[in-house]
């Protein structure tokens, strides 16, 4: 079976996938969303006995309390270590689904079908999956990959724009580090309009040549994380708020920020800077930022999994399309390229 399936029907291919598997009980999770808006896309192809389970839908729902439902209800259906666990759902979902069957009984296979832009080109691949704790993004997990990945496009209809926005920002940061054509390529003024198949298949392409080579994220993976020290702290910082930013918002923050510290420490030249701080100040227009949230942000940032004892370490740009890892970077360092991103004006 292929680890990533791009489909065009998503119920004909998840029955091709279920009449490949032997399994003793079928468990399927959602959240209030794909439950509305999805499911029905795919609900004839499950057998009569399958369990179905909703959860609330968003990141504050990414916890081990959630996990501890999911788990008393797989409890309650009996499965046993040959059942098989199915996600349909965004980032969350997969992330926190394919955690609680990796735990359970020890771990159980499972299955992907990832329903936002941001899901299907970025966490459908690389096995990582986690939860959040004591409000540190991702902090509790595993690395597992799933029986396979259905990529259905179809599900990509059902999105509201800033959703569709926020996976933009991965599209963005895949040409940054690995393809300058491909960055180059994209349409920053009618972003919208743009044709989702190929840019998936592409963005896929990069992540999944990355990961290949390197699955535990010892070295060359952490590219994959440029935007996303300083992107991932200020997701952390307003999520409870008013203020709420989704994943790409945030990265495209972090990206900014990162591409700003990559001119300062590596050879990212100012021209390359303003050519990236324009093409996603177009995309995401520019956040307010107080004072006032400096120094909780960069607390975070010092909680990243990356960093390596006291000491921050970045992935950051010599060039479009090319990106060097284990930069070490100071607070005040972070502090300045929040300055940065603070003075830009708004396009």
């Amino acid at each position: 079976m292929k680890p990533i399936i791009f489909s065009e029907k998503a119920s004909v291919d998840l029955t091709a996938v279920l009449s490949e598997i032997r399994y003793s009980s079928l468990f399927i999770l959602t959240d209030e969303n794909t439950k509305q808006h999805c499911l029905p896309l795919v609900e004839e192809v499950f057998p009569s006995n399958s369990t179905f389970y909703t959860i609330e839908a968003g990141e504050k729902n990414k916890s081990i309390a959630t996990c501890m439902q999911i788990w008393g209800a797989m409890t309650d259906a009996q499965l046993d270590r040959k059942a098989l666990f199915l996600n349909i759902g965004g980032g969350v979902l997969g992330d926190m689904g394919g955690f609680c069957a990796s735990i359970y009984k020890r771990g159980i296979r499972f299955i992907n079908m990832p329903t936002t832009l941001l899901s299907q080109v970025d966490a459908s691949v690389g096995g990582k999956l986690g939860v959040d704790f004591e409000g540190l993004k991702n902090h509790l997990g595993v690395f597992n990959e799933p029986e396979t990945v259905i990529v259905a496009s179809e599900f990509l209809k059902s999105l509201p724009e800033n959703e569709i926005r926020s996976g933009y920002a991965e599209i963005i940061k895949h040409g940054l580090i690995k393809d300058r054509a491909y960055f180059e390529s994209l349409d920053f003024d009618n972003w919208a309009n743009s044709y989702w198949t190929p840019l998936i298949h592409h963005s896929v392409g990069i992540k999944k040549a990355v990961v290949e080579e390197d699955p535990k994220e010892a070295g060359l993976r952490k590219i994959l994380n440029f935007g996303h020290t300083i992107g991932h702290a200020f997701e952390t910082y307003f999520l409870d708020g008013s203020r709420h930013l989704l994943h790409g918002e945030a990265i495209a923050v972090g990206m900014i920020c990162e591409a700003w510290l990559s001119h300062r420490k590596l050879d990212l030249s100012m021209a390359e800077l303003k050519q990236i701080q324009g093409a996603l100040l177009k995309v995401y227009g520019k956040i307010e930022i107080q004072e006032s949230d400096l120094a909780p942000v960069l607390d975070f940032c010092l909680q990243d999994k990356k960093n390596e004892g006291k000491e921050l370490m970045f992935s950051l740009l010599s060039t479009i399309g090319e990106c060097t890892y284990n930069i070490p970077v100071t607070r005040e360092e972070i502090r300045e390229a929040i300055h940065y991103y603070q003075n830009l004006s708004h396009s």
